[in-house]
């Protein structure tokens, strides 16, 4: 399950990775009940990030991983400034259970260290991993 950004494989990879931050996440936001609200919120926060790290460096594997990063974050930070914002057309957006996953449902300046900490664990699983295929290339 190796793989380099500029690998085949790197966007099998990232999918990989995604798909049990979401699984996890997921059981965070709805069955997180006994990690206590604050815990819940920065674990969900991060997990959300860290999913959105991965969704970008599938889209884009061959960026290098400061520039996918760079990207989550920024989209993090766009979607969290985003609930400053009251149109009626976002409210609409989050006046549902996905709409409130995917667009959030209250501006928390908390979520920004959140969101730093999702894509840190991000970048430290994706040197784990990418790290053998890279030292056997002498790359």
């Amino acid at each position: 399950m190796t793989a380099m950004p500029n690998q085949p494989g790197a966007r099998k990879l990232y999918l990989a990775l995604g798909a049990p931050t979401v699984l996890v996440g997921l059981l965070v936001r709805f069955h997180g009940d006994w990690m206590g609200g604050a815990a819940r919120d920065v674990t969900g926060d991060a997990l959300w990030a860290m999913m959105m790290a991965c969704w970008v460096s599938a889209i884009a594997p061959r960026q290098r991983s400061i520039a996918r990063c760079a990207a989550a974050l920024t989209i993090c930070f766009a979607v969290e400034t985003s609930q400053l914002w009251h149109a009626p057309v976002l409210e609409y957006a989050r006046s549902n259970r996905l709409g409130q996953l995917v667009f959030g449902s209250g501006f928390d300046p908390r979520d920004f260290a959140a969101y730093a900490l999702g894509v840190l664990v991000f970048v430290l699983l994706d040197r784990r991993l990418t790290a053998p295929v890279a030292d056997t290339l002498h790359l």
